[in-house]
């Protein structure tokens, strides 16, 4: 059972007030399953991160879990609507919305912006779901490399796995400095070569290069600005 701390923890900055006794026990009688209730209750404190992307209400978010958990266990968009909204159902029923009808509001729900942030949180990368695979693939590919008969065929065993087994390269940090030559940097150009100029026909006119070197780059005078 979840505790008013754990759903205030959960919940983003700007809805921690809506952490309320009520609140948590809604979570946590909001199902009768008891699996799915656990679900549910883990699910909610799991996916919170989505109420960053938008301005979800919380009993919203917390209904949109209550669809997903169902959704995740493998039932049909419209049985996992009618759990999650048994009242809202029954009343359709009841009034004998035709079923075409209730599809399309089930379509709708499901298609909503804040279902799909919440079942993107649910997807498990592909090369996950099939490690097994993939290590059966390796077997296989070593097994060649060890017994085929083909002198081909295990060099290219060989250089399978080589490929699929190298260790990461080490991703180096790239760091480009762009200096772009501005007015000020112009005139610095422009000021350097004057100086440079200047203090070459003074060392061809005699003066002692002490002198020069001792004379500064800028004269004037200090301002406060």
């Amino acid at each position: 059972m979840l505790t008013k701390d754990q759903v205030e923890a959960a919940l983003p900055a700007n809805l921690k007030s809506a952490a309320t006794q009520q609140l948590t026990d809604k979570i946590n009688n909001i199902v009768s399953d008891p699996i799915v209730a656990e679900q549910v209750r883990e699910n909610f404190v799991s996916y919170s991160a989505v109420l960053r992307e938008g301005r979800f209400k919380t009993e919203d978010y917390l209904n949109a879990v209550v669809y997903v958990s169902h959704k995740v266990m493998g039932l049909s968009n419209k049985d996992a609507y009618a759990k999650t909204f048994p009242a809202r159902y029954a009343q359709l029923i009841a009034k004998q919305v035709p079923d075409k009808e209730i599809s399309a509001y089930v379509a709708a729900y499901h298609k909503g912006k804040l279902v799909n942030l919440i079942m993107e949180q649910t997807l498990v990368p592909v090369w996950i779901v099939n490690q097994d695979v993939f290590q059966k693939a390796i077997n296989v590919q070593a097994d060649l490399m060890m017994n085929a008969n083909s002198e081909k065929v295990r060099s290219d065993a060989a250089n399978s796995i080589l490929t699929h087994l190298a260790k990461p390269k080490e991703a180096a940090a790239l760091v480009q400095v762009n200096v772009g030559e501005n007015s000020g940097m112009s005139e610095l150009k422009d000021m350097l070569a004057s100086i440079a100029l200047k203090q070459r026909e003074l060392i061809e006119g005699g003066v002692d290069t002490r002198l020069i070197a001792a004379q500064p780059l800028i004269e004037g005078k200090v301002r406060e600005v």
